[in-house]
């Protein structure tokens, strides 16, 4: 096979003497200078680069490659270049960076620490292994730390000049720049105004983008009641190169949620009365978050009286005090109530009502046995569908209407059971005592009824009907027979 190789062809080659005609064309074009006249241009910029490298290098003699090189200052791997890398796409001018690359730059550190002493605006925090570090001590508030304390503590950068490590505490926000800006810093940021995707936030002079499903852990339906609010975000994208930052307030929320789960769950008990916030509401009840912990507030729990539409009685967002009626901590489910809060109308019932009265209600339900009648709020009652009417009645719809106005009359009380029997049946109508004694004169006697001289037909006994005849027959003859 070697045989049958022929050998590439050599490109052709420009004369020596049309190449520097091109290249002295090319430099008059674009030179700034100008070349002495009758000179060519080439030779003139050969002389100039060898009179500019022997002036580089009058100062080096051959004895410097003998001498060993300076010893490298340490460098610290948080403070390398990020020039002496290789470039790649994220550094091509205008270029966004991928998401891989977005993402490269650590997460901030947590770390437990000791407190050893405050001193002035600052906490002295231990971290172990000879480093220390310095909280601020306005970030604790009213409750500031003593010495022996232990804190959950983030590092947040070195300061070179003071030689230690500057710290905030876990949650809490930081004095953002280009330089410490990182995924996974929790800083505050004012919202500015709204755009397509979201909103446009400022955070220490920065300006960044919060994305709409990151404003909240619920849909958010406006995001325009956010402007001019200032609150936590977490920096999820920091590129300084496009001076493109990006936030989220909601993974802040879900930090803070997580962290209060922990701690509720382990105060949680029955009967408890504590608060929450509407998080969202089903046709069969609400969800309330009663501190990182979600609850279920059925519809029944919310009122004493009937609730058609919960939407009416609560809003998502709402502040409610709520009252813990069942925890299963094996599924994690949690009942809550509302209308255990208030006392029950039921309790006065047997005080305010009695067997015989008349009371006014208002029809709630119809069913196939009847009707429910509110006689008050919360208090109803079963008319039975014999009760109804004294005629006969096939369906309850043809007799009674939801929410029409009716007087009943109450047939029995049971409090403990909560149910009352109700009537709308008249009671049975007696005549007055003066008509009973018009009815008595107006009536005469009436005379006795003759005896009938034939005797009715028919018997007693099964006896003849004829035998009574025969026997005033013979009666005759005998006293024909004798005259």
């Amino acid at each position: 096979m070697t045989d049958t190789l022929q050998p590439r062809p050599e490109p052709s080659k420009k004369p020596e003497s049309a190449i520097d005609d091109a290249l002295e064309s090319s430099l008059s074009a674009g030179s700034a200078v100008r070349p002495a006249p009758g000179a060519p241009l080439k030779k003139q910029w050969d002389k100039e680069l060898e009179a500019q490298l022997e002036e580089a290098l009058k100062d080096f003699g051959a004895e410097s490659f003998n001498e060993p090189p300076p010893a490298a200052a340490p460098v610290r791997r948080d403070r390398v270049d990020d020039r002496s890398k290789k470039p790649g796409r994220s550094e091509r001018p205008g270029s966004r960076p991928l998401r891989s690359e977005r993402f490269d730059s650590p997460k901030p550190e947590k770390k437990i620490g000791k407190v050893i002493a405050v001193r002035g605006k600052n906490v002295f925090v231990d971290l172990g292994a000879k480093s220390e570090g310095v909280v601020a001590l306005e970030r604790f508030g009213d409750n500031p730390p003593k010495p022996g304390d232990k804190l959950e503590v983030v590092v947040d950068r070195f300061d070179e000049d003071e030689g230690i490590l500057l710290l905030s505490l876990k949650g809490d926000t930081v004095e953002a720049n280009w330089e410490n800006l990182r995924p996974g810093l929790v800083v505050e940021a004012r919202v500015d105004k709204v755009n397509k995707g979201g909103l446009e936030v400022v955070v220490d002079g920065i300006r960044g983008f919060l994305p709409i499903g990151q404003i909240d852990i619920n849909h958010v339906v406006d995001p325009s009641i956010y402007i001019n609010q200032k609150f936590a975000v977490v920096v999820t994208e920091a590129d300084q190169r496009n001076k493109n930052l990006v936030v989220s307030r909601r993974e802040q929320l879900e930090r803070e949620r997580a962290e209060a789960r922990a701690k509720t769950w382990t105060e949680l008990a029955e009967g408890q009365i504590r608060k929450g916030v509407v998080r969202s509401l089903k046709e069969y009840g609400a969800f309330v978050d009663i501190g990182g912990v979600d609850g279920l507030l059925h519809v029944g729990d919310t009122s004493w009286t009937r609730v058609k539409d919960i939407s009416a009685l609560l809003k998502v967002g709402q502040e409610v005090e709520v009252k813990i009626l069942k925890i299963d901590r094996e599924t994690q489910k949690i009942g809550l109530g509302l209308k255990q809060l208030t006392s029950s109308p039921w309790d006065m019932v047997d005080v305010n009502y009695a067997r015989g009265m008349t009371v006014p209600g208002k029809v709630t339900r119809l069913m196939e046995f009847g009707a429910f009648v509110e006689i008050e709020p919360g208090v109803e009652g079963l008319v039975h569908i014999s009760e109804i009417s004294p005629n006969r009645v096939r369906r309850v719809a043809d007799i009674l209407k939801p929410d029409q106005e009716v007087e009943v009359r109450i047939l029995s009380i049971d409090s403990e059971a909560k149910k009352i029997a109700l009537s709308l049946r008249p009671l049975v109508e007696t005549k007055p005592a003066a008509a009973e004694e018009e009815d008595e004169v107006d009536e005469a006697p009436r005379p006795p009824k003759p005896e009938p001289k034939i005797p009715l037909k028919g018997g007693i006994g099964g006896g003849n009907p004829f035998s009574a005849l025969l026997k005033d027959a013979k009666n005759q003859s005998s006293r024909d027979d004798q005259k």
